[in-house]
């Protein structure tokens, strides 16, 4: 049985998506990568902030697979063949914990609403349900699309975060525009306290 994975929200790579195919409710996705060589099959790589498991490797493309709870809970529905993507392998033991605590686990899409270039960084603003608006803070972490990034206001309807160059050069970031979704995966710390106090009340 395989154990949980985790990750720092430091994005390694990007993939480059080069065939889908539906098999039953599940679609097989073959990306082409600078990693790929250095996969193997059963490891575990986070795609635009969600864990899949590579299941072959062959040159520099390997194939992974999502299932459809996946499909339906993240931007992977919306997936096409040429589309890019922000790679991350899973943190061994005894690195360096640069980002913040990551599972993979995407909690809810958000919408990207505005993107507003600054004096040398941009300025992202995204919305989501209301009804998770507790679980974002000024300052605190947040993953959008696999990358680590602190939270710079939030509000009932959503949150901004800000870009710095090389992170909007080297993710994905700099391909977004207003209306396109993202993944997004809340602080676990901040879930784990909502959560118990939700069942306190």
């Amino acid at each position: 049985m395989k154990t949980s994975t985790m990750f720092t929200g430091i994005i390694e790579s990007m993939g480059h998506i080069v065939a889908i195919e539906a098999q039953g409710t599940n679609r097989n996705f073959t990306l082409e990568a600078e990693i790929a060589s250095e996969l193997r099959v059963d490891q575990s790589v986070a795609h635009d902030g969600v864990c899949l498991t590579v299941v072959s490797v062959e040159g520099n493309r390997y194939v992974v697979t999502a299932v459809e709870e996946t499909l339906s809970r993240t931007t992977l529905g919306g997936w096409s063949e040429g589309d890019r993507v922000n790679l991350e392998r899973c943190t061994r033991v005894g690195d360096r914990l640069d980002g913040h605590i990551v599972q993979g686990h995407v909690d809810t899409t958000a919408e990207v609403m505005g993107i507003d270039a600054r004096d040398g960084s941009w300025n992202l603003t995204f919305q989501h349900a209301e009804a998770l608006h507790h679980l974002t803070v000024a300052k605190g972490s947040i993953t959008v699309n696999g990358v680590s990034l602190t939270v710079v206001d939030a509000s009932p309807e959503g949150f901004s975060i800000t870009v710095i160059p090389y992170t909007w050069e080297h993710t994905g970031f700099h391909r977004l525009k207003q209306g396109d979704r993202v993944n997004l995966e809340f602080d676990v710390l901040g879930k784990y306290v909502a959560e118990l106090m939700r069942r306190q009340n």
